[in-house]
């Protein structure tokens, strides 16, 4: 069985990576603008984002849940990621996706795995499914869309990688 203060760890984390999620395409969308040669796919990826934000916040404001004290630095992280990759070319914003999408795709299965195993919060089980296959649609859609041509794509995703599993470890504590 799980503990409540771990359910609320992942619904904590979650929906800071969301937030962190729609400040990314906000910086890409404000370097981009709307001619920008990814600006539909990006803009079609932050609305997904923002839905899925919308409602882990619903469910913070139901359950309780206290939300990660770093909003703000995970604010300004994510729109400065966004908009530096964007600044690099239109394939490392896409390179940007694909690496933060993949690190959350492995994030959101651990969980998944986590929560079938004990049975525990299949509300949650249900939302951390739907929104994890969307992100495998935007980590695919960033791959076709040139993120491996990005300047440095290996040394780029690495970091982009890394920054996600240190913010997902930061934010399920603070």
């Amino acid at each position: 069985m799980m503990k409540q203060d771990e359910l609320h760890r992942m619904i904590r984390v979650d929906q800071a990576g969301e937030f962190g999620a729609t400040r990314i395409y906000e910086g890409q969308l404000a370097v981009m603008g709307d001619r920008g040669p990814h600006s539909a796919e990006i803009r079609h990826m932050a609305a997904q984002e923002e839905g899925h934000r919308e409602r882990f916040d619903a469910m913070l404001a139901k359950r309780g849940v206290r939300p990660t004290a770093l909003h703000p630095l995970w604010s300004a992280a994510g729109y400065a990621l966004g908009a530096g990759t964007a600044l690099l070319g239109p394939e490392a914003a896409m390179a940007c996706t694909a690496a933060v999408e993949e690190e959350i795709d492995k994030h959101y299965s651990e969980q998944l795995d986590k929560l079938q195993e004990t049975g525990a919060d299949p509300e949650l089980a249900e939302m951390i499914a739907e929104f994890r296959e969307d992100e495998r649609e935007h980590h695919a859609a960033a791959l076709e869309h040139g993120a491996e041509s990005a300047p440095a794509y290996p040394l780029l995703s690495g970091a982009i990688k890394l920054g996600c599993r240190i913010a997902i470890k930061v934010s399920e504590r603070v």
